[in-house]
């Protein structure tokens, strides 16, 4: 039996590790944190915003940069699929305004457990508190990781690290530093779903929420994006839905 080694315990290791242990492989995990999914746990205000019923080609449009690179896997796996997925296997989903996809429950530990759950019925190997600093390969194999100055083998490893966006769930970056020692090329991150500072004082305004408006991005006079939602003003700029979804395109 090919032994599977997924480094990160987030929604994308959680998915991956359960994928190739359908498929008949010996997985285990490799979390740094003591738990698993614990960016999950926050997103969606603690509700997890797990996806978005849009068709395929609105949900292409909605990516920013490259979203033909998704084309192949999405072509595989879905978004409905991946709703007909948890359905199925008892987490049951709703659908809300702008076609979000919730947990019927509003709760994401519901979410985060449903995959730790199915993890075990599946037979995945979850190791806590440890940080892998590389991925060994040989003669262009992979043939193990270094976890905590051990090696370990394994036949193949899924990296899935997540990005640089919460460093206290355990997102620092990790994966693209050993991404990079593998030869790959790394584009440097920028940041995306996140409020925006204004240069213009708005405290005065913290606290006002604005429902059903439309929000414009230009540079210059050229229109980059719009949304429609729901904006909040704060202490230092914008946030809000709206605002969020708006920021993953400027940058």
């Amino acid at each position: 039996m090919k032994k599977v080694f997924v480094v990160g315990g987030g929604p994308a290791g959680m998915m991956a590790a359960l994928s190739a242990a359908m498929m008949g492989k010996e997985v285990s995990i490799y979390e740094r944190n003591n738990i698993l999914g614990k960016k999950l746990l926050v997103t969606g205000n603690g509700r997890c915003n797990i996806t978005n019923f849009a068709d395929k080609e609105e949900f292409f449009e909605n990516i920013p940069g490259n979203s033909k690179f998704l084309y192949s896997a999405f072509s595989k796996f879905s978004n409905k699929d991946l709703i007909e997925f948890l359905n199925k296997n008892g987490l049951k989903t709703k659908i809300e305004r702008g076609l979000r996809v919730f947990p019927v429950s509003d709760k994401s530990i519901e979410v985060r457990d449903f995959f730790v759950n199915m993890l075990k019925k599946y037979g995945v190997k979850i190791n806590y508190n440890c940080r892998v600093s590389d991925v060994i390969v040989e003669n262009k194999h992979v043939k193990g990781i270094s976890v905590d100055e051990s090696v370990l083998n394994c036949d193949s490893v899924i990296l899935a690290t997540g990005g640089v966006s919460y460093p206290t769930t355990g997102s620092t970056g990790d994966g693209y530093e050993i991404a990079k020692k593998l030869g790959h090329t790394i584009i440097e991150p920028f940041p995306s779903l996140v409020p925006i500072v204004t240069y213009e004082n708005v405290r005065e305004l913290m606290g006002l929420t604005l429902k059903n408006v439309k929000v414009s991005a230009f540079f210059g006079e050229k229109l980059i994006r719009e949304e429609f939602g729901e904006m909040l003003f704060t202490h230092f700029g914008l946030s809000g839905p709206a605002i969020l979804t708006l920021s993953r395109f400027l940058h």
